[in-house]
């Protein structure tokens, strides 16, 4: 403290308030130094919250913490000499008292004086001496946790474990650097947590980013589809209708031609019928009688309830052809959103292998664990408690409670299968249907045809495409398990909503080989990920 007192002066540790060296010296945003009960009080007395240095203006009053650093620093310069007002450089045990550098020399030559016990100054030295014995503090009793004096050791802490607070203070700072290594490494642990949630955030981000360029991209499409179709049904409408209008006025013309002459017609008949020339009537009779030349109008339909029909069904194949080329839009572009799922999926690929201590034992499995089928006849193997029986079923060895795995299988050639996750307490022996309830997420194929996803009650999947391959994905904290064909870039079915609290462990079952007819092996399959 003395050291860093030579490159400053009292009067760069005093207050500009109170004009005194610092008291809990604090900051303000500017760069200015005050004691805290000055700057708080100036602050009080004033309307506005400003420096009273260089008068910047606060929009709220600032949060003050004492400046540890100039605190220390002005701590030397607040100690004062016991025998004058210059500045203590160090303070005494033995006389109680703090000296300057001149009442300080005795200290330094005579030799009785040279015994004491010198420090670097403190203001409340009284913390030092021993309230008994008024003697220095110079040992530590370890049994009673406390520091004593020389005097102590001989009567109160007489054989206690006690010993110079040098040495109880250099083992206390050893374990402090010790303490201080075990926070430094929280620290970094924490630093590191929150590195890895921004990642986690910043890969999130980026997986949504992707997720809505891509739904923008497939409603955009779909959007233009509608579009298209639309103005194609209304171009052809529109076309129809003038049309009918052309044929509608061609046929008005015509009879607006036919009316003319039968209006001339008419007009002559008029007038001959009321002529006297006898002969003149004779003669022209004939003309006159013959039927006109006119068009048989009862042969043309003009019933608008006909046309209407004719143009609805006309309107319906347009959009049935429509929708048809919808459909077929959004298939595609539906298994462009589950390609871009199951490339992220596949980013929480686990490998599993089949535990031989849980499969029925009529179940034959291959020597690396990655295929299972059903054999002949059942061999002899321990009736564990982990052992399906009679089902014919087999979990996975890796059980998973918590994030998200996700796995393939193979059921290529298989006419039954059946395929998901388990907890890790079903009941294993005896027959069971398998539901979510009993602890069972499956789907599966049965008689060759019929898929079926077992929710209790079982929900029959209508699929366009016969699943080779099926991937099971799971997040464990969304109580999720999703099915697709992963081949076809397909979503199978999900189980949403659900609740776990156990482990879950990947379910197989390859059902009977019917004389050969389901004699293929249900395989795991590694994961391949694709840009």
């Amino acid at each position: 403290m003395a050291s860093s007192s030579s490159f400053l002066s009292e009067e760069q540790l005093r207050c500009s308030i109170c004009l005194d060296v610092f008291t809990d010296p604090v900051s303000t945003p500017c760069g200015h130094n005050f004691c805290m009960g000055c700057i708080k009080e100036y602050w009080d007395n004033c309307s506005q919250t400003q420096c009273p240095l260089c008068k910047q203006m606060f929009t709220k009053r600032p949060e003050l913490c004492v400046n540890t650093f100039i605190s220390e620093l002005a701590r030397a310069f607040r100690i004062k000499c016991d025998t004058c007002t210059d500045q203590a450089i160090k303070s005494c045990l033995d006389c109680g008292l703090s000296f300057c550098k001149t009442h300080l020399e005795p200290h330094m030559v005579t030799q009785k004086l040279k015994k004491h016990k010198v420090m670097d100054p403190v203001e409340n030295l009284e913390d030092y001496i021993c309230k008994k014995h008024e003697r220095p503090l110079q040992f530590f009793c370890r049994d009673d946790q406390t520091c004593v004096c020389q005097f102590c050791t001989e009567s109160d802490h007489k054989g206690h474990n006690t010993v110079p607070v040098e040495e109880e203070c250099g083992e206390k700072k050893s374990h402090l650097m010790k303490t201080q290594t075990e926070v430094q490494q929280l620290i970094q642990d924490r630093l590191a947590k929150i590195q890895d949630i921004k990642d986690a955030v910043a890969i999130r981000k980026k997986s949504t980013d992707d997720e809505i360029s891509a739904s923008v991209e497939v409603f955009a499409a779909l959007l233009r589809s509608i579009e298209r179709s639309q103005a194609e049904l209304l171009e052809g409408m529109e076309e129809e209708q003038k049309a009918a209008e052309r044929q509608a006025e061609g046929l008005i013309k015509d009879l607006q031609q036919e009316i003319t002459e039968l209006q001339r017609r008419n007009s002559e008949l008029e007038k001959i019928s009321h002529t006297e020339d006898h002969l003149y009537l004779l003669q022209i009779y004939p003309t006159l009688c013959s039927p006109p030349h006119t068009k048989n109008w009862a042969d043309v339909r003009t019933d608008p309830e006909l046309w209407t029909v004719k143009v609805c069904e006309e309107r319906m194949k347009t959009l049935r052809r429509a929708v048809s080329e919808l459909n077929q839009l959004i298939n595609k572009e539906m298994e462009k959103l589950v390609e871009a799922q199951l490339k992220e999926m596949k980013l929480h690929a686990v490998d599993v292998t089949l535990d031989p201590d849980s499969a029925q034992t009529s179940l034959i499995l291959s020597a690396d664990g990655k295929q299972v089928t059903h054999g002949d006849k059942e061999q002899n193997l321990p009736d564990n408690p982990e052992r399906f029986d009679p089902c014919i079923c087999v979990l996975g060895k890796e059980g998973f409670s918590s994030g998200r795995f996700y796995y393939e299988v193979e059921v290529r050639g298989k006419t039954e299968w059946g395929v998901g996750v388990a907890r890790e307490s079903i009941n294993r022996k005896g027959d069971f249907t398998e539901t979510p309830r009993i602890g069972y997420w499956t789907v599966g194929l049965r008689n060759g045809n019929e898929y079926t996803a077992y929710a209790g009650p079982p929900v029959l999947l209508s699929l366009s495409k016969k699943p080779q391959k099926v991937g099971v994905f799971v997040d464990y904290e969304e109580g999720l398990i999703s099915f697709y064909d992963v081949e076809n870039s397909r979503h199978i079915y999900s189980f949403t909503g659900q609740t776990f609290s156990e482990k879950l462990y990947p379910y197989f079952c390859p059902y009977l080989n019917k004389e050969g007819k389901n004699s293929a092996p249900l395989i795991i399959s590694p994961v391949t990920h694709t840009e």
